[in-house]
């Protein structure tokens, strides 16, 4: 784990580099393999989209994340990596792994423009795009949203510093252990550098080593990180699988699709799906019993969650399935660990 740093200062002389292919979330990977497997001409456009329309950038902080895209071009998937991969992940194909260890992020794919604002032409909002091949622009945005974030919290914001973050982690999970909740780690593109990741990580593993309950981290949805600390990787399908293949078929058998399409390269490996994509109403509406049955748990990623289990509980029982022998994972705004208690105890 992290030891003998600087607590009181952000990175202040480190790079912005990406220190590994690996150091993002898990299912730009598995994705990535249905990519390949299914549409690999497929053509795609990715497009960031600040949800925090109150909070600016500065124009200097944009320069400088404009610059760090060179860097992207001299990563690849070391040997070692891949072994690991092959060792850990075995649904990987090694036609795909092959293909992994032959991509090479193109910064030529991406561009970045920063919008001044009417009132301050030194603060503003940005647009970044990512254009080409499905198959290769997929991996950008885990990494691109993590470099925006570490650049704006090194230039930007800098109220703040390392000084107890890893006790706060070590606090935080000890509570959600004390209280027999599971959890993972997914705070990759939101993360105020790479070394806070490793400081949470950090705190987390040391209140699973000290309390008396193993069960309650599953794991982390950054691979580097599982790499580093034998943790398991985490993760599945995201939105954007259903939603680039509503763009390539068509919207009305979307749903379907995506959900078929990944149970026959993952099998139950990866049974874990949003429901939100299009609306959870529209996507119960698809999922029929034979699915159902399939899927081992739901991902609540919008809405309330006070509401999410009592409809996905109606949506089984409609079915004939035993809702309790199905999961669900939440995954919207938990920064409350009494807001998480909430949700386990319901469950």
């Amino acid at each position: 784990m992290a030891s003998n740093i600087d607590v009181s200062v952000p990175d202040a002389r480190s790079e912005f580099k990406l220190v590994s292919i690996l150091d993002t979330d898990f299912y730009k990977f598995t994705m990535q393999q249905a990519v390949f497997e299914y549409y690999p001409t497929a053509q795609a456009v990715y497009r960031f989209v600040h949800r925090d329309k109150d909070r600016q950038f500065p124009k200097a902080c944009i320069e400088k994340f404009k610059i760090s895209l060179n860097s992207f071009a001299e990563v690849q998937l070391k040997q070692d990596e891949r072994v690991w991969l092959q060792d850990k992940c075995n649904y990987f194909k090694p036609n795909y792994l092959d293909y992994l260890q032959s991509y090479r992020f193109k910064p030529e794919q991406i561009t970045v423009n920063f919008i001044p604002s009417s009132n301050d032409p030194a603060m503003g909002s940005v647009e970044i795009e990512a254009r080409g091949l499905w198959l290769e622009t997929i991996l950008w945005d885990t990494p691109l949203m993590a470099r925006l974030s570490e650049i704006y919290f090194r230039y930007a914001d800098q109220d703040w510093d390392y000084t107890g973050q890893e006790e706060q982690a070590m606090h935080k999970a000890m509570c959600l252990f004390d209280a027999r909740c599971t959890f993972c780690d997914l705070g990759t593109r939101r993360r105020r550098s790479l070394l806070a990741h490793d400081l949470v990580l950090s705190g987390i593993i040391k209140a699973q080593d000290t309390h008396e309950w193993k069960d309650g981290f599953l794991g982390t949805g950054n691979v580097y990180y599982a790499m580093r600390y034998n943790l398991k990787p985490i993760g599945t399908i995201a939105h954007e699988w259903f939603m680039g293949i509503a763009a390539i078929c068509n919207y009305k058998d979307a749903t379907v699709t995506a959900l078929d399409l990944w149970s026959k390269l993952y099998g139950e490996s990866f049974s874990v799906t949003p429901t939100d994509t299009f609306s959870t109403e529209v996507f119960y509406r698809e999922f029929d019993s034979m699915r159902a049955n399939q899927w081992k748990a739901l991902r609540q990623d919008s809405g309330n969650p006070k509401a999410f289990a009592p409809r996905a509980k109606q949506m089984y029982e409609e079915r004939g399935i035993d809702h309790t022998q199905k999961g669900i994972i939440y995954g919207d705004a938990l920064d409350d660990v009494n807001k998480v208690k909430a949700l386990h105890d319901q469950c």
